[in-house]
């Protein structure tokens, strides 16, 4: 792990505690998000994606989810025990959150400009009136015309588009270091997606704000993030640029994620899927947890859990046809994925 990230997160293992036993959610997740990095994190619904973010921001419910091991480093500061009050100083002051759904994010009974100030008043002790004034101005950073006027109108005056801009502009009311967005265009149409991802490339090169971008659309992560991980049944199962994961992808999950994508010429007129669904968490499956999906999976796979294998520069791969104990293993990985 870089000395220098500025988010660390090193085997992190958050469960469920319910009627129906322990639910490991994430299972042994590790990754870094250095000074003005995108990073991307992809995978289908139900892979660990959005509760890896909670448990950065200390939001995951309590009961019945715990972080029950590993440790989240944010500046150097290990903030898995951090009190209550320290985690109020970090969110939405160092750490900003855009949350799925910004209907049920933002409150109904206040007015935007009642939410844009409450934030900023807390972490920036400005008065009422500055406050305000910041709003407006924050409001209009985020490209929502009439800024004055919307300040003063609820949430529900607004289109999905404007409230996810509403969202965007209390995430980074307080400057903060990371901006953290669980699939922030969802529900949108291309051309207001477009717009925000266009926000949020601004911030990154204006303000230098690292940001972790949870989506299932490669075609975002493509448009805006320097390195991606794929999590797949709460781990992570490859990690690399996108660039090099998009030309060249290492474990089978990720292919089969590339190959699903739709392409503009080509006789196919079925789009591919990957057979099976994601496990559900806590079903106790020895192995690679994608073996019963995978059509390149050999008998190890249903035995051993693999390991993330390092397949090149800053390049990890958490496949047994990268294992260098394999006698073929080399061969084999030629052969799957040279073509």
């Amino acid at each position: 792990m870089s000395k220098e990230s500025l988010l660390e997160l090193h085997d992190l293992h958050t469960h469920f505690f319910t009627d129906n036993g322990e639910i490991p959610a994430v299972n042994g997740v590790s990754f870094t998000l250095d000074n003005g990095e995108i990073v991307g994190i992809v995978g289908e619904s139900g892979c660990g994606k959005s509760v890896t973010s909670l448990s950065v921001m200390q939001l995951v419910p309590n009961p019945p989810g715990k972080i029950v091991s590993g440790y989240i480093k944010f500046k150097g500061e290990n903030i898995v025990n951090a009190s209550p009050k320290r985690m109020k100083q970090i969110r939405g002051n160092e750490i900003g959150m855009i949350f799925q759904e910004p209907m049920t994010s933002l409150n109904p009974l206040f007015t935007i400009g009642n939410q844009l100030i409450e934030a900023i008043r807390f972490h920036r002790k400005l008065s009422k009136k500055e406050a305000r004034q910041e709003s407006v101005d924050l409001l209009k950073l985020v490209g929502i015309p009439r800024a004055e006027a919307i300040i003063d109108e609820y949430p529900h005056q607004l289109s999905g588009g404007m409230r996810q801009r509403v969202m965007i502009a209390m995430s980074v009311s307080c400057d903060p270091d990371i901006l953290i967005a669980d699939e922030p265009t969802t529900a949108l149409d291309v051309t207001i997606q477009a717009q925000i991802l266009d926000i949020m490339r601004d911030l990154n090169k204006e303000r230098d704000t690292a940001i972790l971008l949870i989506t299932h659309d490669l075609g975002v992560v493509a448009e805006l993030c320097d390195r991606v991980i794929v999590m797949y049944a709460g781990e992570v199962v490859e990690e690399g640029s996108v660039r090099e994961i998009l030309k060249d992808p290492q474990h089978p999950y990720t292919k089969g994620l590339i190959r699903s994508l739709p392409k503009l010429h080509g006789e196919d007129q079925k789009l591919y899927s990957i057979p099976g669904t994601v496990p559900k968490p806590g079903m106790g499956n020895v192995g690679c947890q994608f073996a019963p999906r995978c059509e390149y999976a050999f008998a190890r796979c249903f035995k051993e859990k693999p390991e993330l294998y390092n397949v090149g520069e800053k390049r990890t791969s958490r496949c047994f046809l990268y294992d260098n104990k394999e006698g073929d293993a080399a061969e084999n990985a030629e052969s799957t994925f040279g073509s």
